[in-house]
């Protein structure tokens, strides 16, 4: 089909919303793959499949820009000068010694909202486990109190719905009311003073430039953290235990040797990508996969297509241990790969290891249908196991 937007026409390949790509994205993913690795989509933007050409998008941040939206997306959304000393800032927040005094505290949490699951029996896991899971995290991490969690998660499901439904009032609307969550807790500790261990109110003490950072950037930066930690580690969590409960010699081989976990939720989450895409701009014309596509268009870094790329991983839904760390994509590459992966990875770790503690089995349960998220979320609305 042929889309007119002014004077310029353009031939369309795909609409990544349409219903039969809804319907179960990795396949969609998997089909345009072979057939077409750079696309055209209905939303005015260029979709790259495959993991050579996502890695040479990640390897040149020059020509292809962060900077993606009007919204502050701090460090996320910088380029390089202006990118560096934030993101030196944001590092500090995830170092070994900071993440070695959270694990305890991580633990403290999984092994809580582990305990609430009825065992033996059946356990909606996205409901009952993933997403409480992600929300006390979260908030563990951050300082902030036990009330924030169920706003949070009554959160997470507004600002999904109106991103699907493309309501741009409705996104504004959403994110101000995170914003007001952060602001709030700024407040709290200007007023009270806090713990010096507290990630929010060690932001409060931040410079950049020889400024202090100010309240918009600081908002900016938890904004990153959080929104993705909320969506992410709860979609990580359905899609681990949805294919242990699917794979039980993985999930023995596992039990019995708990130091392989971070490695085979690296893998797992390699098969099924908890986080659909990320976007860039280029800066000039390029050509990828011999298409030319102009400066200043927006391009989509497809994480769910590129790591299940054959000609990289071979059978994509092979679970491999021996796998080369460096071609995983999971976490992104380069510049602006993920600072959060060590805590991501301690978070998974730690609630797969309550799981095994308080149970012997993990299986489907009989009589249930998962149903798969929807754009541009990923992994399941809703996973029913039965823990024994």
């Amino acid at each position: 089909m042929t889309e007119r937007t002014g004077l310029d026409t353009r031939e369309i390949d795909w609409d990544p919303r349409a219903p039969e790509v809804l319907a179960d994205q990795v396949a969609a993913y998997d089909a345009m793959r072979a057939q077409c690795p750079i696309a055209y989509g209905a939303q005015h933007n260029w979709t790259v499949f495959g993991h050579a050409d996502t890695v040479r998008i990640l390897d040149d941040p020059a020509g292809f820009s962060n900077v993606v939206s009007a919204y502050p997306a701090v460090p996320n959304g910088m380029d390089e000068p202006r990118h560096r000393p934030y993101r030196q800032i944001v590092d500090r927040y995830f170092t070994a010694e900071r993440l070695a005094h959270f694990e305890p505290h991580c633990r403290a949490l999984a092994h809580s909202v582990v305990g609430d699951l009825r065992v033996p029996g059946q356990v909606e896991v996205m409901s009952a486990l993933a997403e409480p899971f992600a929300n006390a995290v979260t908030c563990g991490f951050m300082g902030w109190p036990d009330s924030l969690r169920e706003p949070l998660r009554e959160w997470t499901g507004k600002n999904h719905r109106a991103t699907l439904s493309m309501d741009r009032q409705a996104m504004h609307a959403v994110a101000l009311e995170f914003d007001g969550y952060i602001r709030e807790q700024l407040d709290l500790r200007r007023a009270d003073g806090a713990d010096p261990d507290d990630v929010t109110a060690a932001l409060l003490t931040e410079r950049v430039d020889g400024r202090p950072l100010d309240d918009a950037e600081i908002v900016a930066i938890v904004r990153n953290w959080t929104v993705g930690e909320l969506g992410t580690i709860a979609a990580s969590v359905g899609i681990i235990v949805e294919f242990l409960a699917t794979h039980p010699e993985v999930q023995d081989r596992l039990r019995a040797d708990r130091s392989l976990l971070v490695a085979a939720t690296d893998e797992i989450l390699r098969i099924h990508a908890p986080l659909i895409s990320n976007r860039r701009r280029t800066t000039g014309e390029v050509t990828i996969a011999g298409r030319k596509i102009p400066a200043e268009e927006r391009v989509i870094v497809l994480w769910a297509s590129a790591n299940r790329d054959e000609r990289v991983f071979g059978d994509p839904d092979e679970f491999r241990l021996d796998r080369d760390p460096a071609d995983n994509l999971l976490y992104g590459r380069g510049l602006h790969d993920c600072p959060g992966a060590p805590l991501a990875r301690l978070e998974l770790h730690e609630v797969l290891d309550a799981l095994f503690d308080a149970t012997s089995r993990i299986e489907p349960a009989p009589g249930t249908e998962r149903t798969l998220a929807t754009y541009p979320a990923s992994g399941f609305a809703t996973v029913t196991v039965r823990l024994g």
